[in-house]
Order: C-alpha cells, then sequence, then structure tokens
C-alpha cells in the first residue's frame, strides 16, 4: 500500500486510500482541469502512525517513520520545494450528504521540508479535535471507520479567490452559476472574514447580477511562509475581470457533469490563469426550480403539500405511500378515466425524497364512459348504507385477526411477510371508496345546485356540518376527557385517577390508530403511540370550558331531522334553509331535507372511509418496528426506527441474522448513508411553497392565502408546529400551523382563528373550521415563518388576509381570551337573509330532482 503517491494516481474510487479532498482532486487531474501539482500522503500512512490512538495531542507529537518521513519530503521536493497549502483530507468528507466543511485543518504557505511534515502531523490531529468529533456524532459517522490523508499542493499566490456553486444554492437554480471572490488568497472567503464579490452567472456564462463586496480583509502568502491578513479597500474595484468569470462558468458546468452532480470548487486566479484547488458535491442544495404551475398542478399541489409536512422515508415510499390514501386516492382516480395525479410526483436523490413535483393528470379513453359509469355506481351504492357492505365487514375481520397476532413470537421469515399482509387490508376500502363516491359526489352536487337556484348558497358548507362522522366522535370523547380533567384535576394528578386512566385507555383503543402528521406515511407515531399528544390535546380544552360558539349541542328541526351544535351555533343552517318560502312545508320541503340528509351521510363517507382505512396503519408500523428491533439486535441498526431508512424490498431480502452476510452489510451502510443525506436535507424543502400558493398584493396584509371562510376574528398568534406543541395553545389564539389533519381539529374548539401554510378551501382543516364558526385562511406558503407569538393579529377568513391589529378595541378583544372573532364570524353564515328573494326559484326543486 502507497503510502505517498502523486495526484494524478488517484481518481473518485480512491476514497478509501486519499479521502474525499484528494479522491476529487486526483479525479480532476486526471481529466485535464487545472489544479495545482500536488501529492497524497494517503491513509495508509495515517494507519501506520497512529497505532490506535485517537487524540490530537498523539499526532502533534507523534515522531514520524524514517521511511515515511523521507517519502513526504521526497514527494515535496519532486514538487520543486517553494511554498505548498497542506490540506486534510478525511474519508468521511467532501460526500454527498456530509461535507465537513472546514471539520478538519488546512494550512496555508508553507515552505520547507520539516515545516511540510509537521503540517501532515497537524492534519493528522485535526481529525480529533472536539468540533470534527462532534460534528461526525451528529451524523453518525463510526469513528473507529473514519482515517485520514493530506493532500499537498504547491501554492498559488492568487491575486483573488474564492469559491463557486455550480447550482444556486438559494433557489436550487441548475441553470446558474455563483461565483463568491475577493482579493488576494481564498481563505478570506472560505472562512468568511470578507464580505465577497457576489456573482450571479446565467448558462452562457453572462453576468445575470451582480453585488460588490466590501474586502474588509485581504489574506496573502508571506515570503518566509505563513499568511499575513491585511486591510482591503472596497475602492479597488471588481477582483475578477470578466475573462475568469467566463473561465470559471466554463469549468463549473464541466466539473459538475464530469462527478454528475451540483459541485462546490474552491478556486484562485493569477497571473490569467483559473486553477481549482478543491471541488466536492453541493450539500443542502434546495431542489431546482418547478417552474410555472399551471391551475390543475397548483390544485394538486395544494393537496400534497398538505399531505406531506416531513419528507417521507424510504420505508414510505414502498409501504404506505403507494398503498395507503396517496395510492387509494391514484387508483380512484385512474377508476374514472384520469392517470398520473397522485403518482410519481415524488422524486429520489442517493435513495432519499429530494424534491415534490406536482404532475398533470393523464385523461384516458375510459373518461367518455365516466358518466354512465357514475350514475350506475351512484345508484347501486348509497352512501349512507355503506357501512353494511360485505367488504366492509371483511375488512375490519381481517384487520382484527392480524392486529391480535403476535408479532415478537413470530419467526423471521413469518415477521418479514406482515407487511405486505397490512398493505393487502387496504385494498377493499380502496374498492369501496371507487364504488360509494359517485354517490358522494352526486348527492353533493344535487345539493349545491338546489341551494343556488333557492339562493342559498351561503348555507351550503354550514349544512355538513350536521354529518356524525367518526371524526366528530372523537372530538365530543375529547370534549368528554377534557370536562373530567377539568371537574378531578386528573392530569396534574400522579399517579392520574384510576376511571379517568380507564377512560383513555378506551379512547386510544378506539381511536388510537388515528395519524399524528399525517395519513399518507407510515413513519409519524399514531394517537396510541404518542399517547402524550393526545393529553396535550385535553389538557388544552380543559383549560377553559367551550364557549357557547363551540358548546355541544343538539337541537332538532320542526321535521324531526337532527343537527348538532355546529349548525345551531352558526344560527342554524338548515332551519334557515327550511325557513325559504318554496319550503315552508308540502313535498318540496320532504325533497330538500333528503337532498341534505343525502349529502350529509355522502360528507360521513368521505370522512369516516378514511377513519377506517387507516386501521392497519398501526399493524404496519408495529412490524416494521419489530423488524427494527431485530435488526439492531443483530448490530444492523443502531436503533429501531433505522428501519425507515431502507425499502421494504431491501428488508424482504434478508433471508436471516445470524452471523456475518453481504446483504447485511450493504444494508448497513445504506442507512449510514441516507440518514447523512436526510440530516443534509433536513432544512431543505421538497417544494417551493410559492409555486403553488402564489404571493398576492392585499395591501396591509402580512400574510395572503386562500379564503376558507368564517367571517374575521382577533388574537394572539400561536405557532404549533407539530402535534407535540399541541398543549402550548390556550382560548384565543389564532392558531398557525404548517399543516392539519383530523388530529388537529380538536384544537378548533379553542382558537379564535387558524392559518395554515398549506391547504386550500376544500382541506379537512378549512371545512371543520367553518364547522366550528372560525376564520380559517388557507395555503399561505409562510405563515409559520412570517408570524411571531403572541403577535396580536385580524384574521379575515373570507378575504383570505391576516393583519397586525392596531386598535385598542381589538387588543381588548384579543385579550379576553375567549374566540375573539366569535360575533363576526358567525355573521357570514347570513348572508342570505331568512326570508329573503321570496319566490325566487319556483320551479328550482322539481328540475334539480
Amino acid at each position: 500500500m502507497k503510502l505517498v503517491a502523486p495526484l494524478n494516481a488517484f481518481g473518485r474510487g480512491d476514497l478509501a486510500l486519499a479521502g474525499g479532498k484528494g479522491a476529487n482532486l486526483g479525479e480532476l487531474v486526471k481529466n485535464g482541469f487545472p489544479v495545482p501539482g500536488g501529492f497524497v500522503v494517503t491513509t495508509a500512512a495515517y494507519d501506520l502512525v497512529a497505532d490506535g490512538h485517537d487524540t490530537r495531542t498523539y499526532f502533534e507529537n507523534v515522531d514520524i517513520p524514517p521511511d515515511l518521513r523521507e517519502a513526504i519530503t521526497g514527494a515535496y521536493a519532486e514538487l520543486g520545494g517553494g511554498p505548498v497549502a497542506v490540506r486534510s483530507s478525511a474519508t468521511a468528507e467532501d460526500l454527498p450528504g456530509a461535507a465537513f466543511a472546514g471539520q478538519q485543518d488546512t494550512y496555508l504557505n508553507i515552505v520547507g521540508a520539516e515545516a511540510v511534515v509537521d503540517a501532515v502531523r497537524r492534519c493528522w490531529g485535526s481529525l480529533w479535535t472536539e468540533r470534527a468529533v462532534a460534528y461526525r456524532e451528529k451524523r453518525g459517522v463510526d469513528a473507529a471507520e473514519v482515517r485520514i490523508a493530506v493532500v499537498v499542493q504547491r501554492m498559488v499566490q492568487s491575486e483573488a479567490a474564492g469559491v463557486l456553486f455550480t447550482a444556486n444554492p438559494v433557489t436550487g437554480d441548475r441553470t446558474q452559476t455563483v461565483v463568491d471572490a475577493s482579493s488576494g488568497l481564498g481563505e478570506a472567503v472560505v472562512s468568511g472574514l470578507v464580505t465577497p464579490d457576489h456573482y450571479v452567472l446565467d448558462a452562457s456564462g453572462r453576468v445575470a447580477s451582480f453585488t460588490p463586496g466590501r474586502r474588509e480583509v485581504v489574506v496573502r502568502g508571506t515570503a518566509g511562509g505563513g499568511v499575513v491578513h491585511e486591510t482591503g479597500d472596497p475602492a479597488t474595484g471588481e477582483a475578477l475581470p470578466r475573462a475568469a468569470l467566463a473561465e470559471l462558468a466554463r469549468l463549473a458546468s464541466e466539473v459538475a457533469a464530469r462527478f454528475g452532480r451540483p459541485q462546490d470548487i474552491e478556486w484562485a486566479y493569477a497571473g490569467g490563469r483559473v486553477n481549482l484547488v478543491q471541488a466536492r458535491p453541493m450539500t443542502a442544495l434546495p431542489p431546482a426550480p418547478v417552474g410555472s404551475l399551471n391551475p390543475v398542478q397548483r390544485k394538486v399541489g395544494s393537496v400534497l403539500l398538505e399531505y406531506l409536512p416531513v419528507r417521507p422515508y424510504p420505508i414510505d415510499m414502498t409501504t404506505w405511500l403507494p398503498y395507503g390514501p396517496a395510492g387509494m386516492m391514484a387508483k380512484v382516480a385512474a377508476a374514472f378515466g384520469i392517470k398520473g395525479v397522485f403518482e410519481d410526483f415524488l422524486q429520489e436523490e442517493d435513495g432519499v425524497v429530494y424534491r415534490l413535483v406536482p404532475r398533470s393528470p393523464r385523461v384516458t379513453a375510459g373518461l367518455l364512459t365516466i358518466p354512465f359509469r357514475l350514475v350506475r355506481r351512484a345508484r347501486r351504492y348509497d352512501p349512507a348504507r355503506w357501512t353494511e357492505d360485505p367488504r366492509f365487514q371483511a375488512f375490519l375481520a381481517a384487520n382484527r385477526e392480524l392486529a391480535a397476532r403476535d408479532l415478537a413470537s413470530m419467526s423471521w421469515p413469518e415477521l418479514i411477510r406482515v407487511p405486505r399482509q397490512a398493505l393487502d387490508l387496504v385494498r377493499p376500502v380502496t374498492d369501496l371508496r371507487t364504488d360509494y363516491l359517485p354517490g358522494t359526489g352526486l348527492a353533493l352536487l344535487r345539493l349545491l345546485v338546489a341551494v343556488k337556484l333557492l339562493r342559498r348558497g351561503a348555507l351550503f358548507g354550514e349544512l355538513m356540518t350536521g354529518a356524525r362522522t367518526r371524526t366528530s366522535d372523537a372530538n365530543q370523547a375529547l370534549e368528554e376527557l377534557a370536562e373530567e380533567a377539568r371537574a378531578t384535576g386528573a392530569l396534574d394528578a400522579d399517579p392520574m385517577p384510576a376511571g379517568f386512566a380507564a377512560k383513555l385507555r378506551d379512547f386510544l383503543a378506539e381511536y388510537g390508530h388515528r395519524e399524528t402528521v399525517t395519513p399518507i406515511l407510515v413513519t409519524p407515531p399514531t394517537w396510541g403511540e404518542a399517547p402524550e399528544i393526545v393529553l396535550g390535546t385535553i389538557r388544552v380544552l380543559a383549560a377553559k370550558p367551550p364557549t357557547a360558539a363551540t358548546a355541544a349541542t343538539t337541537t332538532t328541526t320542526t321535521d324531526g331531522a337532527a343537527t348538532d351544535r355546529a349548525a345551531a351555533g352558526a344560527g342554524g343552517a338548515f332551519e334557515r334553509l327550511l325557513r325559504h318560502p318554496l319550503l315552508r312545508a308540502g313535498r318540496r320541503r320532504a325533497r330538500v331535507v333528503r337532498w341534505v340528509e343525502a349529502a350529509r351521510a355522502g360528507h360521513a363517507f368521505r370522512e369516516d372511509s378514511h377513519f377506517y382505512f387507516t386501521l392497519p396503519l398501526p399493524i404496519l408500523r408495529r412490524s416494521l418496528l419489530e423488524i427494527g428491533a431485530r435488526l439492531r439486535d443483530a448490530a444492523v441498526l443502531q436503533r429501531p426506527e433505522d428501519v425507515f431508512h431502507l425499502r421494504l424490498e431491501e428488508l424482504e431480502s434478508i433471508k436471516g441474522l445470524a452471523g456475518s452476510d453481504e446483504c447485511l452489510d450493504g444494508l448497513r451502510a445504506a442507512v449510514r448513508q441516507r440518514a447523512a443525506k436526510r440530516e443534509e436535507l433536513s432544512g431543505v424543502r421538497l417544494i417551493d411553497p410559492r409555486a403553488i400558493f402564489p404571493v398576492r398584493d392585499a395591501g396591509d396584509a402580512i400574510v395572503t392565502g386562500t379564503p376558507a371562510g368564517g367571517g374575521s376574528a382577533t388574537g394572539p398568534v400561536k405557532v404549533i408546529r407539530d402535534p407535540a406543541e399541541f398543549g402550548s395553545l390556550t382560548g384565543g389564539d389564532v392558531l398557525v400551523c404548517p399543516y392539519t389533519n383530523p388530529s388537529w381539529t380538536p384544537l378548533f374548539q379553542r382558537a379564535a382563528a387558524v392559518v395554515v401554510d398549506t391547504g386550500s378551501a376544500a382541506s379537512h382543516a378549512a371545512i371543520v373550521a367553518r364547522e366550528y364558526g372560525i376564520p380559517a385562511v388557507m395555503g399561505t406558503a409562510g405563515g409559520t415563518s412570517t408570524l411571531v407569538d403572541g403577535q396580536v393579529v385580524t384574521v379575515d377568513g373570507d378575504a383570505g388576509t391576516v393583519v397586525i391589529a392596531h386598535s385598542s378595541g381589538d387588543a381588548d378583544l384579543a385579550g379576553s381570551g375567549g374566540h375573539a372573532g366569535t360575533a363576526t364570524a358567525l355573521s357570514g353564515g347570513d348572508a342570505v337573509a331568512p326570508g329573503s328573494d321570496e319566490g325566487a326559484g319556483t320551479g328550482a326543486i322539481t328540475a334539480a330532482s
């Protein structure tokens, strides 16, 4: 094994011997790029000296064996002596997902053989600084596996130097090159000592934008070695001539093409020549802009963004995503002649989900027969009776049987089959959705047409609030638990009172399969696995009794039709509809009552089929975590949850866990690499929300979005980013959140208004907000990043705006602790006064039937 070798002896496949920096520079040299000459002191040399030691002090004082010292000094002499740069090149740096930028040391303008040997020694020691060790630990890099090489290159006494990115690091645009440059050595730019000249170059290398730097510091080499920091002069003009910029753009494109991904390149310019001194993959790079989306793509994107508040794992991509609600929506759409809407919308890189691109639907020839098939299904399948369908009963029985099985006692071959068995359970519910949704759609459309013709269209949303659903059942059960907690102090008692604990267990047994974050991923925990989230919600509800607008009541119309407390709280939309002159008696009245009941049944089917659809989710999750626990015990994973970094087919390829296996070694490496990539992308969005929710000018509004109704309300902002923070909401707060799902809706019983980064007026959150009579603004794109806790704002759900509340009246109202905007919000439901439009729509009912 070579201890020292020239750069051109290495390529990007030589990471283990030359480290990341040495391997990449060697690849550039071998392919003719302008790289200063140099050599690599390999990891074999490090191993020879290390002898099992792992402290900085040891390496800085170690005696280097004579043959190694001779090899280093000889290579230095072959370079011609003179000043060199000595750079660390660890085996865990300059990699996709982990650049390790600045974690190990670099020494510039080193002069003399002994000084070079000493700099090599100090580079070895820098592998074990507290900073480098902490960085590796955070990224799960095993200390026993990391080693370090050292790159020694001729020093370029640059007139200007800096960094270039072969893609725009802010926007992700791959057609742009971004150059930061300043006078002197590049150390000033790399270490952040200077505000550099900033260029954005287009695909042809022309300057698209330029921001001059300030040259606070200029770093230069000294004649005897080392560097000096001088005060710069910002009046000296640009550091780079246009020809150098054009050359940098050309090199950027070629280097990115050579490595097959965007690169972060350090360069130096001297004597009219550009030199490349480092190249590594760009990290934390946003996905490329999706460009202009058409209205259908934006609509689909609003749904997907609401469903994907977190980055899916590989196990999500191969289990619940294609089989769960997203897969179900794709299959239902395909059944009605529309393909591509919920398929292939996520792109992966290095085994990790990287980008979301909403697709345009593809219409098939089958769409022509849709009207006939819709009518046929609507007549055959009544949404009010869907739970009587034998397929549904069989689904429940199969789910109970699989849920009752003891995973811990299963053999590996038995256990590895359970995820597929859980996924197979959801197929009947997909078929049920396909069959019963036409009846739902037609019932809703029929009622909508009727109320529009009666000029009561404003009541349509409120009319749907009379439907009893499993979500409303869960919310009512939470209210009952909150009432008991408020009366008994159960939440603060230790231990928790037996009666309350029993009721909580019963609640989790019934509703514990509900998702906490999103229904389309298996990796976030369910309510049953995270009871602290349920307790946090109960604490919010128990903190203050429900107000009149949210109190649970039931009223009955003169026809005996039940309406829920939300409809009553909103002025009784059902009763107001029936007070129309054409509906005060007779067959028309009875017909409209049936239509309302049918539409509510359809609404309930949509909600309840989702509720039952997720029953297999905890089974699938438990089986995966049991698999992960066994892989942890076999030393393949560090913890059971690391199984989420693997794909289902990779797990199914494991034949057994005994002994050493190449398959297990490969999976161990894949988990480590994907975990590092995921960590790198932790602050990177799957898509810029502004592509889906374009920002609009709305005067004084600090946040705008899609109006979802409910009037207006004023209150202090409370940003809740995930279910773990539910307990921090107090009555009368304006709930500001990145997404919502049914788990969030109990909070609406106490919030004054809701503002959501994602979603639309048809989102679950918007529907429930209207039910509770509170304003909602959806699809703000950046509400959570703009609004701050305690800021008093007015939310207008009809205009889709959020403004700072300035008047003292607003502030007093917000401070009352109740539903600040309830009276204003409820007034929106009476946009059409009872008894108005008399005589309008005389023939509407018969025509609409």
